[in-house]
């Protein structure tokens, strides 16, 4: 949902600020999240869905709108406050139910549709929900096309008239398709795979990924031993997939003898790895891993954006490719992908994504080209990820200031003095020398600046985390 824009001074044309509080809400240029009840409501939903099928059907001349969600509690109220909104201005609404966030997008573009809606707030905590604006090629809308939707905000929204209303069909077959997409990857010999009869342990959060993951590990013959599969949204940890939530998953790996352990978080894009001695290995390492195998069968550019660990860097100069930096969103590296032709690229939050099935992260295909790493390889998971190398990451979120960041960004650059400097979301300072870097950023997901640096030891990275952080407004 990065660039973010601010939503207090945003208000709805004709409606009462008591009953849109906006200053409670996230909006960016694609999507709108925030805390069920308190800010964000059905009205609220319906009031942004509505904009976005109009706009929509104007943009593409199409009438068929995607929608999908992940099992949040709150899910079924918004989806059909997003149908009801899609159908009043005459958009036929077709649902996909409970599903992966790729899903939803992979389904946009097969049935070419002129765009979608996934009712998820993918890894906010329970309390959230939120609304992802998906445009005609199944990606998120970028800056321009958020711009374009948002005119439409100004002003009435165009209804349909009684006769022209939109309809609703049920799809049920858009998780198998994407199943099938994956199964397809050029390079993934599932029989391979198969042929190793991996132990597998999983936590899909009581997220959407228990309509695909236990379908996957079943295709690539892997024995599953699985954890919070319920798709009820009552997450039974912190639903970020971070190595500090995993410890069940880690316990999970040890007792049951699984080589690997797959986390995701409840929209399923992305995806994290538990070592087989039990020990999460960092988000970071999903897409590392990831990019050692594609480039092995597909060497060519890699993208990734400005917080991802130099571990890409190593893993791009081991394969003799560039690796290209964007800002942080996932619209932003995917957008610099088509640019460039990447052959694969991601974010190191574990979100992989690979154009052989679609330009959107997706955990699943993750999950299908760290099980082809191991297959060929023939060694544990650690030890693949140690032959890449290590560095010591420091991620930190502060509240946000109300003052602007510029002027900290213009003192830290001058006082730092980094041999690179970044400006395109935020500030990143780079010492390629010696092997560190630090990103400072506002979220576009929450009301916090993130503070992320890494180094070759905690001290370093965790000095550089301080140094930026003293330099904040208040």
């Amino acid at each position: 949902m990065h660039p973010l824009f601010c939503a207090k001074d945003y208000r709805f044309p004709g409606l009462d600020d008591t009953v849109f509080d906006t200053s409670k809400l996230m909006v960016g240029v694609s999507g709108v999240r925030g805390r069920v009840g308190d800010g964000l409501t059905p009205e609220v939903i319906a009031h942004f869905a509505a904009a976005f099928g109009a706009y929509a059907r104007q943009s593409t001349g199409r009438r068929t709108v995607v929608i999908g969600r992940d099992s949040r509690v709150s899910g079924p109220m918004f989806t059909h406050a997003v149908t009801a909104a899609l159908q009043s201005v005459g958009a036929d609404v077709m649902d996909v139910g409970i599903a992966p966030t790729p899903t939803v997008q992979l389904a946009v573009e097969e049935l070419g549709a002129a765009g979608g809606l996934a009712v998820t707030a993918s890894h906010n905590p329970i309390e959230w929900n939120a609304l992802k604006f998906i445009g005609a090629d199944g990606m998120f809308l970028d800056a321009d096309q958020g711009a374009g939707m948002r005119s439409l905000m100004q002003g009435e929204i165009p209804r349909a008239a009684w006769n022209e209303l939109g309809s609703l069909e049920q799809d049920e077959g858009a998780v198998e398709r994407h199943l099938a997409r994956i199964l397809a990857i050029p390079f993934l010999d599932v029989q391979r795979i198969r042929d190793r009869r991996f132990k597998v342990a999983l936590d899909c959060v009581r997220g959407a990924g228990g309509t695909i993951f236990p379908r996957l590990l079943e295709r690539l013959g892997c024995e599953a031993v699985a954890i919070n599969m319920e798709t009820d949204g009552l997450f039974p940890r912190e639903p970020e997939p971070v190595a500090a939530n995993l410890g069940e998953l880690e316990a999970l790996v040890r007792s049951s003898g699984a080589v690997i352990g797959l986390a995701t978080d409840p929209d399923v894009d992305r995806l994290s790895l538990v070592s087989g001695a039990g020990v999460a290995l960092g988000e970071d390492y999903t897409l590392a891993l990831a990019t050692r195998l594609v480039l092995r069968h597909r060497p060519g550019a890699v993208v990734t954006n400005l917080s991802t660990s130099r571990l890409l860097d190593d893993v791009a100069a081991a394969a003799g490719v560039p690796l290209e930096r964007a800002p942080v969103g996932e619209i932003n590296v995917a957008r610099r992908m088509q640019q460039t032709g990447a052959t694969i690229g991601g974010e190191g939050n574990g979100g992989v994504i690979l154009p052989d099935v679609h330009l959107t992260r997706d955990a699943p295909v993750a999950a299908a080209l760290i099980l082809q790493l191991l297959a060929e390889e023939e060694l544990p998971v650690e030890r693949i990820a140690n032959g890449i190398g290590r560095y010591e990451i420091v991620k930190e979120k502060v509240a946000r200031p109300q003052a602007p960041l510029d002027e900290a960004y213009a003192v830290l650059a001058k006082r730092m003095n980094a041999p690179e400097i970044d400006r395109q979301d935020g500030l990143r300072l780079s010492w390629p020398g010696e092997r560190k870097w630090a990103h400072l950023r506002p979220s576009g997901t929450e009301p916090i600046v993130r503070i992320i640096a890494e180094a070759p030891t905690k001290e370093e990275a965790q000095a550089l985390v301080e140094s930026l952080r003293a330099e904040l407004p208040s």
